[in-house]
């Protein structure tokens, strides 16, 4: 019996997929507990207009990225925090500030989460520092880290 998949199954299938299980199977477990319903025609060809447009969601969501990223490589984005004679800041730079310094300057949205620094930023200067933007899709900038003059 074909059915279509409401929810992953562990050992059947994901999220919409149309798998061919056997009878029992199919109306004594999947149907009656909402994990599935029968595949005819109809359920089918919605299943795969759905998949469809999933995937060009996905698509032009990478095509973003991927031009954000592009866009990304160009700038530099400036940080200000305390330091002592000598330049080394009190404390670091964290992803926290080059995000909101990020949203302030250019007014691009990227979590703290996603921005990756290879070393901590302990002192004034220019750092290169990378964001993940959407999967296989890396941007690189530049940070230049200023001291706050009092």
């Amino acid at each position: 019996m074909k059915v279509l998949l409401k929810q992953d199954v562990h050992g059947t299938g994901k999220t919409g997929d149309i798998v061919n299980v056997s009878d029992g199977y199919a109306n004594n477990f999947l149907i009656p507990r909402g994990k599935a319903i029968p595949a005819d025609a109809g359920t089918i060809n919605a299943a795969n207009i759905k998949k469809q447009a999933q995937k060009h969601r996905v698509e032009v969501q990478r095509r973003n990225a991927k031009a954000l990223a592009a866009d990304m490589s160009k700038l530099t984005v400036k940080v200000f925090s305390k330091a002592g004679e000598n330049g080394r800041l009190f404390g670091s730079i964290t992803g926290k500030e080059v995000a909101a310094a990020l949203k302030e300057q250019y007014d691009i949205d990227v979590d703290k989460k996603k921005i990756r620094i290879d070393e901590p930023i302990k002192a004034v200067g220019v750092y290169t520092v990378g964001a993940h933007m959407f999967e296989q899709t890396d941007a690189k900038f530049k940070v230049e880290v200023l001291a706050i003059t009092e």
